[in-house]
Parts: C-alpha cells; structure tokens; sequence
C-alpha cells in the first residue's frame, strides 16, 4: 500500500529528476528544461523547487553532483544518478504507481455513480 507521504510534491520532483537521471548527467536548468519538455509543458519546474530537491538528493546520496568548465569562464554542476539512486526511483515509482491505481480506482467508482457499500454513511 503506498505512503500518504507519496501525495507530497516534493517526492514527485525527486521521481522525476531522477527518472531523467537515470537516461543522463545533466546540469539543473537542463533537467528543468526537460521536464518542461517531456511532459510537453504541463510540468515547470522553478529554481525554488528544483534546487532543493537536488540538494537534498545529493545531501542523502542518491546523486552525486561535479562542476565542469563548459567554455573559458562558465562551471556547470552536473548531476549523476547513483546506484542508490536507481533503487530510490524504483521505490518512489512503486508509491506512485499504487497511489495512482488507488485514486482511479475512487475516481472510477464515483464516476459510475455507484454507492460506496463498505463505509456506513455518518451524515
């Protein structure tokens, strides 16, 4: 059964951060450009969301981060999925998978109209 904690946007940035990560080594405004691109606009994510969720990743070892000169005077931090990483992704995708089968579900049911029976109306 998945967490409540798993309705929370933070573990969804970190699912897609790594998720990007785990295809290749990017600095911050490229992941922010490629989340925007992969989910065709829908998702933008701001420096203010992005960057801790990268901190808190690196802080906890799941990624590891590297400065690389790109040109005379301009360092780039990039990012690099560990395998600890890997294993934190299948996890928080278990969570998402179950918690979205779990909302369907509800709205599936409540789409048909039909009463819920297991739970005695208190109103």
């Amino acid at each position: 059964m998945a967490r409540n904690d798993s309705l929370r946007r933070g573990n969804n940035i970190e699912m897609l951060i790594l998720s990007i990560l785990s295809t290749e080594d990017c600095y911050g405004y490229q992941l922010s450009l490629l989340i925007k691109d992969y989910s065709q606009g829908k998702i933008s994510l701001p420096e203010g969301s992005l960057y801790p969720a990268l901190y808190k990743l690196v802080d906890n070892g799941l990624i590891s981060d590297e400065k690389r000169q790109v040109g005379k005077r301009l360092t780039r931090v990039y990012y690099h999925m560990e395998p600890e990483g890997k294993d934190y992704l299948n996890q928080l995708i278990e969570e998402y998978n179950s918690l979205h089968s779990g909302i369907q579900s509800i709205l599936n049911k409540t789409k048909e109209g039909d009463e819920l029976t297991h739970v005695q109306k208190t109103q």
